[in-house]
């Protein structure tokens, strides 16, 4: 006779509560290994997230075990207000068990209460994760790779002399005044190809969730300056143990066409491979070229990708 499972219930996580904050950082990891989570990444987005983000982390749990997550926030930096984002993952383990409907119920009738209009997911693009968004009325969008390079094993390009003007830097540099980083994320992010279009204007909000947040390595973070401006970077994060993640690179509009970001981001991954990490990884929209072009020219290979869904909340 096969054993009755326990059911499925849907809560916030509890922040003071270590297992639910491994827990959430465990189903994430197994469900998306390309992006890190750990319990301080999630400690610190709770309590630093703009109070405007109406920021809710949820969780599914049957047996006492966090079985599924759902990141449930609103784009509070976009021009256009009413942009919420509901992006739901199971344990592959524990899936078929209603934990993906309970969460996704959840999260829209808390977006939708604090004036969602729109609701966007990134959802991986395997055939049930795409009939489970268009069952619940979500419509496909643009597509998105996360990619993955060797660090250990692979071969990164020669390091490069930068040239004539150009000198290298480390985030960690700007510790004192990390303004000038601010402003370049800023207009960098503003051009990111993306269904929502962000404004990044408030620098104190930028330092408490970016600038100080426990993935961000300020060490392995590289800055091309030029005539003592920050032309072009790439931000590392990391997860404490073997794996690197480039949270953002980019290049200020005067600066473009001169290959700085693709000369920061080499001599990041030269110092986190000499720094004992052995995984990179990244993301790129399918539509953003330039990026594509570089990060093909560093070894990367695509190892999964995911689909934007959208649908109207009114």
């Amino acid at each position: 006779m096969r054993p009755r499972r326990s059911p499925v219930i849907v809560r916030d996580l509890r922040p003071d509560a270590r297992a639910d904050l491994e827990g959430f950082a465990r189903v994430r990891h197994r469900a998306l290994p390309y992006i890190l989570v750990t319990p301080e990444s999630l400690a610190h987005d709770i309590a630093r997230l703009h109070p405007d983000a109406r920021y809710r982390p949820l969780v599914a749990v049957a047996d006492d075990e966090v079985i599924g997550t759902a990141q449930v926030r609103l784009s509070h930096e976009s021009s256009e207000p009413g942009q919420g984002n509901v992006n739901v993952y199971v344990d592959p383990e524990h899936t078929r068990r209603g934990a993906g409907a309970l969460l996704v119920r959840a999260a829209e009738e808390h977006l939708v209460a604090h004036g969602a209009v729109r609701l966007l997911a990134w959802v991986l693009d395997e055939p049930g994760n795409r009939s489970f968004a268009e069952l619940h009325g979500y419509r496909a969008g643009r597509s998105a790779h996360f990619l993955r390079l060797d660090l250990e094993n692979g071969a990164l390009p020669p390091l490069q002399a930068p040239p004539p003007g150009v000198e290298l830097r480390r985030g960690s540099d700007f510790a004192d005044d990390p303004r000038p980083l601010f402003e370049l994320d800023a207009e960098t992010t503003a051009d990111e190809p993306s269904d929502v279009e962000f404004e990044f204007t408030d620098y104190e909000a930028w330092l408490e969730e970016t600038w100080r947040h426990p993935l961000l390595d300020l060490d392995l973070t590289s800055v091309a300056v030029v005539d003592g401006r920050p032309a072009a970077f790439s931000a590392a994060h990391t997860d404490g143990g073997t794996r690197y993640s480039t949270a953002m690179t980019g290049t200020a509009r005067a600066f473009r066409g001169r290959g700085l970001a693709k000369l920061a981001k080499n001599d990041s991954l030269h110092r986190a491979r000499a720094a004992g990490y052995t995984e990179a990884f990244t993301g790129n929209d399918t539509g953003n070229g330039p990026m594509i072009a570089i990060n093909k020219w560093f070894g990367y290979e695509v190892c999964a990708a995911e689909v934007r869904y959208v649908r109207d909340a009114g």
